[in-house]
């Protein structure tokens, strides 16, 4: 499996198909409206308008896994992004991360973290992962660590 292998419907239930990001690098992140890691949301935007969308493209999941920190449905987090922080880069449907409803997409990001030995789950709101250009996995990055941190603008620039 590879990234390019999954559909997922948009924040507004419109089809995704993750097929379209083939030749790019992607951060796929999961985030929330009530976290304190929720000003991460600020240099996410901050890095999807600094890099080359030919090259490379951010995919936000809004979930609602972690405190309960994401219970809006997916019309308010839209507003909410937008209206406080901005956002212009792909916002998905809210989905769960983790646990037995797990998205397919997220079970194949945590089977291949385990298999490259890094994170056995996501650990929490604003855990994000790194996919090259053929839809592999490279990556998984601790919450905490911003998205504009030099680890990621390395390897996106790389």
């Amino acid at each position: 499996m590879k990234l390019h292998d999954f559909e997922v419907k948009d924040i507004t239930g419109g089809t995704y198909d993750l097929s379209q990001l083939k030749g790019k690098k992607v951060l796929v992140v999961n985030t929330a409206s009530e976290c304190g890691l929720t000003p991460q949301y600020d240099d996410l935007e901050k890095l999807y308008e600094e890099t080359d969308r030919a090259n490379f493209e951010i995919i936000g999941f809004p979930a609602n896994n972690f405190g309960a920190q994401e219970p809006g449905s997916n019309d308010e987090i839209a507003e909410f992004c937008r209206s406080n922080f901005g956002v212009k880069f792909p916002m998905m449907s809210k989905i769960s991360v983790k646990g037995e409803d797990r998205h397919p997409l997220y079970k194949w990001l945590i089977e291949e973290s385990r298999a490259n030995e890094q994170h056995e789950e996501v650990k929490w709101n604003f855990h994000k992962f790194l996919v090259d250009e053929n839809g592999d996995f490279v990556k998984s990055v601790e919450p905490t660590t911003l998205p504009t941190d030099a680890e990621i603008t390395k390897w996106i620039n790389g």
